[in-house]
């Protein structure tokens, strides 16, 4: 199935961030708006408690399970939030060094922020995503 999604670099914006500045898709594709992907098990308990790393890998399995349903996959997401509860910069570089390389060369426009907290217990990473696709 081909893509809908077009990533948009500028010449003029830096080159230090780690994806693209914009993504459009085609009017006639489906916009699929996905929950806060989370760190949870199956049980719903949370996984890789402390371990922001483990938790986003996790948000990310989540997220692909979530797309699947919704006939979509990782390189059908045209943006990203990932929301990381910490005021500490390594700390959301950890989670987001494992959302950039689980999206690989689909380096989708992406928001990075630290939060307060989030509203599982022990949690520390969510992930929201916007995908499209072009239904056959």
């Amino acid at each position: 199935m081909p893509s809908a999604i077009t990533l948009i670099r500028s010449a003029s914006l830096s080159d230090v961030a780690q994806y693209a500045y914009a993504a459009t898709a085609p009017a006639e594709s489906r916009l699929i708006f996905l929950a806060g992907a989370c760190p949870l098990n199956e049980d719903g308990s949370t996984a890789a408690i402390g371990d922001y790393a483990g938790q986003a890998a996790k948000a990310i399995e989540n997220m692909q399970a979530a797309l699947t349903a919704s006939g979509a996959s990782l390189q059908d997401v045209i943006s990203t939030r990932v929301l990381v509860a910490s005021t500490r910069q390594e700390d959301l570089v950890a989670a987001w060094e494992v959302v950039r390389d689980s999206f690989g060369e689909h380096d989708v426009p992406s928001t990075l922020m630290g939060v307060t907290v989030l509203g599982y217990y022990d949690q520390l990473v969510e992930i929201e995503a916007i995908a499209a696709v072009l239904d056959s």
